[in-house]
């Protein structure tokens, strides 16, 4: 059983599972990545503790961060390798007066802190891979976002990030509200509270996704290149 189901109470999965829910979906055969809020800002400085982290970052996650990033990065290298298309989200910092925040959280403040918005080096951008700043919590919310996966013929769009409670379900949601079959990859999203990850990937995976590891996407996406050159 995966670790995220664990906290589930036996009853309530079953439940879940006699009314319909937990349905696996199918990927498709043009798929894309969004890298959702991947920054300093969210994540602390690699070996700072969580409390450290939170003095430096007010929205940052700690050492869960760290120990996911590896796995971001192999993620986004196998994309990459297949040749389909990356978009890596951050946060628009521009005038919040304006455009207000992407949660009611009281953490902004009229100085930014400096690295807020830079990504790690080893999950960092390459050159032609878009980087889509954003005002609220979900990637498609008063973005191009949705425009820009038509326009690139996708099917599927898999999502990993931070945090998996906040603008990663947000995401999701307004990706299956888009009509586009989603996913989520549980060892690849993180979050600075560890029963809010598990109980979210759970809801995320009965009613907006199909929630897999990144060996089972990894097998799905491999197994779909094979079939396309069949």
């Amino acid at each position: 059983m995966k670790d995220w189901l664990k906290i589930i109470p036996e009853d309530e999965r079953k439940a879940y599972e006699k009314g319909g829910f937990m349905n696996a979906g199918v990927i498709g055969e043009r798929t894309a990545l969004v890298v959702v809020d991947v920054t300093y800002g969210f994540c602390g400085s690699e070996g700072a503790t969580l409390d450290e982290a939170i003095a430096e970052f007010g929205p940052a996650c700690g050492p869960v961060s760290w120990e996911t990033i590896p796995r971001i990065a192999a993620l986004i290298a196998l994309f990459r390798e297949l040749g389909r298309p990356v978009v890596f989200t951050r946060s628009d910092l521009g005038d919040v007066q304006f455009v207000g925040k992407a949660t009611k959280s009281k953490r902004l403040t009229s100085v930014t802190p400096p690295r807020f918005n830079d990504f790690p080096e080893s999950i960092a951008p390459q050159s032609g891979e878009w980087v889509l700043e954003k005002t609220k919590a979900s990637a498609f919310f008063q973005t191009p976002l949705a425009s820009y996966m038509v326009q690139k013929q996708i099917d599927s769009v898999v999502m990993c990030g931070v945090s998996t409670s906040g603008c990663v379900r947000a995401s999701v949601v307004d990706s299956f509200s888009n009509g586009f079959n989603t996913f989520v990859v549980d060892d690849c999203c993180f979050d600075r509270s560890n029963f809010a990850h598990c109980a979210n990937l759970f809801d995320m995976n009965a009613k907006y996704a199909t929630v897999v590891s990144s060996e089972e996407l990894s097998a799905m996406l491999l197994g779909r290149q094979m079939q396309a050159r069949a």
